[in-house]
């Protein structure tokens, strides 16, 4: 690549737990010969993806060239953390080839777009591809009330229904925005919910989208990288729910840090997670726990009532034997002392 050309950035959005980790991981380790760069944000304040991506790292992407944002929504905190974080990437020596950035589950693409056109950066790199990860299962259970006249005439015919909710309109935006979207996990949705979520998301989606199947993450990364959409200077035809607005609030959402000692059983946890997401709406648990009389940390992933748990790999010989868990949920669903009662902390 010459150093007059633009380096390529691929964003990878999609709502929490979609699966935007484990594909990034994928493209780390199958990268075919480029030098990668990752940004990752992360909407609490356990570094739990930056961690995982870090132990992906291979001499085509080393632990060196992952930046981890962490003190905010990426595409509330431009011009703070990322244009010096892209600026920062760029003085890399050797420099990345293709730099693929992470954004929270609750971050909008299009602001993060516009940033594109910051002078510091828009003559250095441009927008491969803007990469929506949608969870089939999810989606096909008609999360995101994807017919919006529907919702309107409920709404016009029933005062108790509020205003379409912040998931919604975060779901909508990744994918009216999205140059490709990955269907993940269709394994648990089966045919008939993997053929809804396909509908939903054709519904949903400005112009004609590519969708692809993807399980565990596992996708050619050719079919990814090289898009070269250039959906920088595509602005106009991705439209959103806050068009118009100088930003969007995430004060819909709040995230608690539960901390505690080590746990004793993995599966009793994972059960307290599963209820807990059904008796208090939480939408997302992710963090680490400390299992009595075992070496390894153990790596915890929640999206609603589904819940995940592996060792990852063993505790640091400095590292304190804690159990930590950053729970997310919309504002409303939050009650700090029944989700720690419920954790058992």
């Amino acid at each position: 690549m010459s150093d007059l050309s633009k380096t390529p950035v691929t964003i990878v959005t999609g709502f929490l737990g979609a699966g935007k980790t484990t594909l990034i991981s994928h493209l780390i380790r199958n990268a075919g010969g480029r030098r990668l760069a990752v940004v990752v944000n992360e909407f609490g304040t356990v570094g739990v993806d930056g961690d995982i991506l870090k132990s992906c790292a291979i001499p085509d992407c080393p632990a060196e060239n992952i930046f981890e944002l962490s003190n905010g929504c990426i595409c509330c905190t431009v011009a703070d953390d990322f244009i010096p974080t892209v600026e920062a990437l760029l003085k890399l020596d050797p420099k990345p080839d293709h730099i693929l950035i992470e954004t929270s589950g609750l971050a909008l693409p299009k602001p993060l777009l516009k940033a594109f056109d910051w002078p510091a950066i828009r003559s250095r790199i441009t927008v491969d591809g803007v990469i929506a990860l949608a969870d089939a299962e999810a989606v096909a259970a008609g999360r995101f009330a994807p017919d919006v006249a529907a919702v309107d005439a409920q709404r016009a015919a029933d005062d108790s229904i509020d205003h379409e909710t912040p998931l919604s309109e975060v779901f909508e935006d990744q994918i009216a925005c999205a140059d490709l979207v990955l269907l993940t996990k269709p394994d648990l949705a089966g045919p008939e919910g993997v053929a809804k979520a396909r509908a939903v998301i054709t519904a949903e989606a400005s112009r004609p989208l590519l969708i692809i199947e993807v399980a565990e993450g596992v996708v050619d990364p050719a079919v990814l990288l090289g898009l070269e959409a250039g959906a920088e200077d595509d602005i106009a035809a991705r439209p959103s729910h806050h068009d118009g607005h100088d930003d969007h609030e995430h004060e819909d959402f709040d995230t608690i840090m539960v901390e505690m000692g080590e746990i004793t059983d993995p599966a009793d946890l994972a059960a307290r997670i599963a209820h807990l997401a059904e008796s208090q709406h939480i939408l997302r648990v992710k963090g680490y726990a400390a299992v009595s009389g075992k070496p390894m940390r153990l790596l915890v992933q929640a999206v609603g009532a589904r819940v995940r748990h592996q060792f990852d790999r063993p505790w640091g010989a400095s590292e304190p034997r804690v159990t930590r868990l950053v729970v997310i949920a919309e504002h409303d669903h939050v009650n700090e002392a029944a989700i720690r009662a419920a954790l058992g902390a």
